[in-house]
């Protein structure tokens, strides 16, 4: 029986190296969040890398010092993570600093990842994933971490990154600045430095945002169900087989992380409508990085909630028939990809464009509104060639997870993270319990998802 107990063994809070912000950046302004940090609710999206120890000279306790002192060196660029939200606005008080853990669990990483239980991996985190926090927002951090040590030596980094200010982007290049201080490639910090006002001044905050549309953006963020998180893995056969169906004439050569969206769209509308005669409309959202898609292109390394959702719909009430073409499906989800060009995100700028948002979100409220019963909506993201190199100096990561059960109230999501063998995809699926367990009893499913294989073996 593996004794998965895990001891908290110490609780810091890093700040930014020279113990104050106040003395490095002395005239340092609030940090301005952007349009689009204000209208996500607060919630902590998780990352967990697994790391295999086997240098026999590894020191682990100078290792773990280093760990901290080079967390707080970045944080140094990095000073607004360590801050606080004020009033939905902007972050200030960056001496506030970041909850860090350190822990020890009397076992070996791989019985661990050997178990496939993967409800366990929240114990790994400091905080629960995308919960709906209830404390006020400008009480609590914008990032937090939880470093566990193995009986083998082995180490895990949980993190928990509030929504508020990290997209995948901005957590992918926080993350590689850190490990880069850790490991002392100085020359790639300074490359990744960030860009710290640029979503700001694109995409502006609105001092008084309706609170209609911050309501709107809640109720989509989170609904009331029994949700349970599953991974299942699609091997690169699997997915080349995907993606030769879901190609078109309008869409000849589909990428795998849409083929994969279609599939998993396809069968989650199928479940939905099992054992009934539901005509119930289905809609994807698909998160998509605004920052090469902008013109002039917006660098990498600007922070903040730079993404948008590209949405599409599937009414079969439109037709009257349903389709089991996964081409259909896929053409849908392309037109919404393309719908985010340069032209339309330019008009998003500056003052101008947050009206324009605005009158986006009025119509969204209104479409809502008009479709009785409402669209069950399934978002998809993709941590697809990032974060596989968060070397800190013990080699990449042998295993990304995401999370064990999310909170009572949230919404169909899936991760896409890249095995880290084999070119195969890991998609991370929560959904309604009743819905999953038909998925995962469908052998046309089944025919090309792995539901949980041994992480040994991906």
């Amino acid at each position: 029986m593996v004794d998965m107990e895990i001891n908290i063994v110490s609780r810091d809070t890093i700040k930014p190296a020279a113990a104050a912000t106040s003395s490095l950046h002395p005239h340092q302004k609030p940090c301005n969040l952007c349009i689009f940090d204000q209208l996500i609710p607060t919630t902590y999206v998780p990352m967990l890398f697994f790391y295999p120890i086997i240098d026999p000279n590894f020191n682990l306790p100078q290792t773990l010092a280093h760990l901290k002192n080079s967390l707080s060196h970045t944080l140094t660029q990095y000073y607004p993570f360590s801050g606080r939200t004020k009033d939905n606005l902007y972050i200030h008080d960056f001496d506030a600093g970041v909850p860090y853990l350190e822990a020890r669990v009397e076992c070996r990483m791989f019985e661990v990842l050997e178990l496939q239980e993967i409800e366990l991996l929240n114990r790994f985190l400091p905080f629960h994933p995308f919960c709906k926090e209830t404390e006020s927002p400008d009480l609590l951090p914008l990032v937090a971490f939880q470093v566990t040590v193995f009986a083998c030596g082995g180490i895990s980094i949980g993190i928990s990154l509030s929504h508020k200010i990290f997209d995948t982007q901005t957590a992918n290049i926080f993350l590689k600045s850190w490990a880069s201080v850790s490991r002392r490639d100085h020359e790639e910090a300074i490359t990744s430095n960030p860009n710290l006002c640029q979503a700001s001044l694109t995409f502006p905050v609105s001092d008084n945002l309706p609170q209609k549309y911050l309501a709107f953006m809640e109720s989509m963020w989170f609904e009331e169900k029994k949700y349970v998180t599953r991974r299942l893995v699609f091997d690169a056969k699997a997915i080349a087989t995907l993606r030769e169906k879901a190609k078109s004439e309008l869409v000849p050569n589909p990428t795998r992380v849409e083929a994969l969206t279609c599939f998993l769209w396809k069968h989650a509308t199928s479940a939905s409508r099992h054992g009934g005669t539901s005509r119930r409309a289905s809609a994807v959202a698909h998160a998509v990085n605004l920052r090469r898609r902008l013109k002039p292109p917006m660098p990498d390394n600007a922070i903040g909630n730079l993404f948008l959702w590209a949405t599409t719909i599937y009414n079969p009430s439109d037709t009257g028939e349903t389709t089991d073409e996964l081409c259909d499906l896929l053409q849908l989800l392309h037109e919404s990809f393309n719908g985010l060009d340069h032209d339309s995100l330019d008009a998003l700028r500056g003052e101008d464009g947050r009206r324009a948002i605005f009158e986006y979100l009025d119509q969204l409220l209104e479409w809502m509104e008009i479709l009785d019963p409402t669209p069950e909506i399934y978002a998809f993201t993709s941590w697809i060639n990032i974060l596989d190199e968060v070397d800190f100096g013990w080699g990449k990561p042998f295993w990304i997870g995401v999370m064990g059960k999310v909170g009572h109230a949230f919404r169909n999501l899936t991760v896409f993270v890249n095995t880290q063998r084999g070119n195969g995809i890991e998609a991370w699926v929560t959904m309604d319990e009743k819905q999953m367990s038909i998925m995962e009893k469908d052998p046309q499913f089944l025919a090309f998802a792995s539901p949980n294989p041994r992480i040994m073996n991906v």
